[in-house]
């Protein structure tokens, strides 16, 4: 079974119902965090940091997930100062979602607006707080320095040093994209592979004179097509990095982004299309759509509702309306 849908917003003790601006603020930054119920609050990071300043009497939300080893999904919302000066030993790459995020980083301090990528190393010093009254949101992935060299060493061919992206705030749409990804999908393990892969290229193209060697665009046609036939049999279920690894004979990131080259898209899209194409199979048979969503693989209906419309553009029950013709 997939990971469960979770939305979560958490005010602190200073929000309340005279502080209606900053409730107005937080609402347009609501969160749905997609995790599996036992990831919540796991913020090795700085995740740590941020859930102490839920404490204040400035107030906030958190949210946050790990849908898999060495890959963290944290989202928030906070007005005034949000945390003190601390540091945390991943990469941190994010996304200002609403107001004026303002922190201080490398001795200068740093203003990212809405739809601006922020990127800080790993074992870095910064704090945070808010640069306008109506507070700030955002959404930020951490990655386990071990788990971006493993991508790096397939983008490049090679081994190589972390990228150090030296503008911290940015509008690379390269990274944006990967980041809103992220939150759109469940965090099984096969999107969180592709992930790490999205990230490595973004942050060698936001890094001044590195660029992925010719030696990564190598395809092994016949590992991908293995990998696939794979996740044919296996549609209706989580799959595990490891099984395709197994299976495919490549490393998690050398078959995600090979998979990509060769197809159009990554290992994880595609077992999550042919999800889709059996829960249209089972809408035609006039099935319950609580029913599909069950036998298809998703969470629960609200979770397969979500990902057929993104898919589609259509939700299911009106999918199935339309296929009904019209009614006398």
């Amino acid at each position: 079974m997939a990971p469960a849908a979770v939305t979560m917003t958490l005010l602190g003790p200073g929000v309340t119902a005279a502080t209606t601006a900053k409730r107005r603020n937080a609402k347009s930054c609501s969160v749905v965090v997609l995790c599996s119920p036992v990831a919540l609050k796991e913020t090795r990071s700085g995740g740590q940091g941020l859930e102490r300043s839920c404490g204040d009497a400035l107030g906030g939300w958190i949210a946050s997930a790990r849908p898999a080893d060495g890959v963290e999904l944290f989202r928030a919302w906070f007005s005034g100062r949000a945390y003190a000066r601390h540091r945390h030993d991943t990469y941190a790459i994010g996304l200002t979602d609403c107001g004026v995020q303002v922190f201080d980083y490398r001795g200068a301090a740093r203003v990212s607006l809405p739809g601006q990528v922020v990127v800080l190393y790993p074992d870095e010093a910064h704090d945070g707080r808010a640069g306008a009254a109506d507070g700030f949101g955002y959404r930020i992935v951490y990655v386990e320095p071990a788990q971006l060299a493993d991508a790096l060493r397939t983008v490049l061919g090679r081994p190589g040093p972390l990228p150090f992206v030296r503008e911290p705030v940015s509008t690379s749409a390269r990274l944006g994209r990967a980041l809103d990804a992220a939150f759109r999908l469940p965090p099984e393990p096969l999107a969180a592979d592709s992930l790490v892969v999205e990230l490595a290229d973004g942050l060698l193209a936001a890094e001044s004179g590195r660029e992925p060697s010719g030696a990564s665009h190598r395809v092994d046609a016949t590992a991908v097509e293995r990998a696939r036939r794979f996740l044919d049999a296996e549609r209706t279920r989580v799959v595990h990095s490891t099984e395709l690894e197994r299976v495919s004979g490549l490393s998690r990131y050398d078959l995600a982004r090979q998979f990509r080259a060769l197809l159009g898209t990554s290992p994880y899209r595609y077992l999550l299309m042919r999800r889709l194409d059996l829960a249209r199979e089972l809408i035609h048979g006039r099935r319950a759509l609580a029913e599909v969503a069950c036998e298809a693989g998703f969470a629960d209906q609200a979770h397969f509702t979500r990902v057929f419309k993104a898919a589609f553009g259509l939700t299911p029950a009106r999918y199935r309306a339309l296929r009904a013709g019209p009614r006398v």
